[in-house]
């Protein structure tokens, strides 16, 4: 539903993606705070969190958790999407040039609104896995992902200008940001610092994006 909200601000209202965004997302932090009385909930029944948490294969200490089938089975699925169907190739054209897109034949309104719904379902669904993951939820849980979102994107080779961008790229991305954050966690730096590495990992990205994409021009 808010998916839909947002692809209706931005279309119909005309609102910059970043600001309708970045709007909503402080109104269902708020609506989350309301419901919840800003209360912590727990006691999830174990077939939930088991669900989610879960691993398989256990050979030699070696194993694949559940959400790593998870993370592959949409992975595939947004590739087939991005590449294989018209939609994908609509949302290419759209990041790189809505105006030409538009008097190419494409229903930018339309594909605009597909795109933020579809990303409505992706953030019920991450915050479906990563309430069963934390063993909890609360209205603040995830607060600050997106800006993990979007270093993961930007490491994988997503440009900030538009249509570039591949999703066997953003899952090696994802990844190569998580093992960071991992191997920081086992030099034991102060996890505070964590937030000063994903900035500037954020601002080199962008950098060298935009230092591609002028030297192309």
């Amino acid at each position: 539903m808010w998916g839909l909200i947002n692809g209706l601000i931005v279309t119909k209202l005309h609102v910059p993606p970043f600001i309708a965004t970045l709007g909503t997302q402080t109104i269902i932090y708020g609506i989350s705070l309301v419901i919840s009385d800003a209360q912590p909930i727990g006691g999830f029944q174990k077939v939930y969190t088991t669900l989610i948490n879960g691993r398989i294969g256990n050979v030699r200490g070696f194993h694949l958790p559940y959400l790593f089938f998870v993370a592959l089975v949409f992975g595939l699925l947004f590739w087939f999407i991005y590449n294989k169907m018209r939609h994908g190739k609509y949302m290419y054209a759209i990041g790189g040039n809505d105006v030409a897109a538009e008097v190419s034949g494409v229903n930018t309104t339309r594909t605009l609104i597909r795109i933020y719904t579809t990303a409505g379902i992706m953030y019920a669904i991450a915050g479906y896995l990563l309430a069963a993951k934390s063993g909890g939820a609360s209205a603040s849980l995830g607060q600050g992902y997106e800006l993990e979102a979007i270093a993961g994107c930007t490491i994988g080779g997503v440009s900030t200008t538009g249509g570039i961008g591949t999703v066997p790229g953003i899952l090696v991305g994802v990844l190569v940001f998580e093992l960071l954050k991992i191997i920081l966690q086992f030099l034991g730096v102060n996890p505070y610092y964590n937030y000063v590495v994903q900035g500037l990992v954020i601002v080199l990205a962008v950098a060298l994006d935009i230092r591609k994409y002028i030297a192309k021009k």
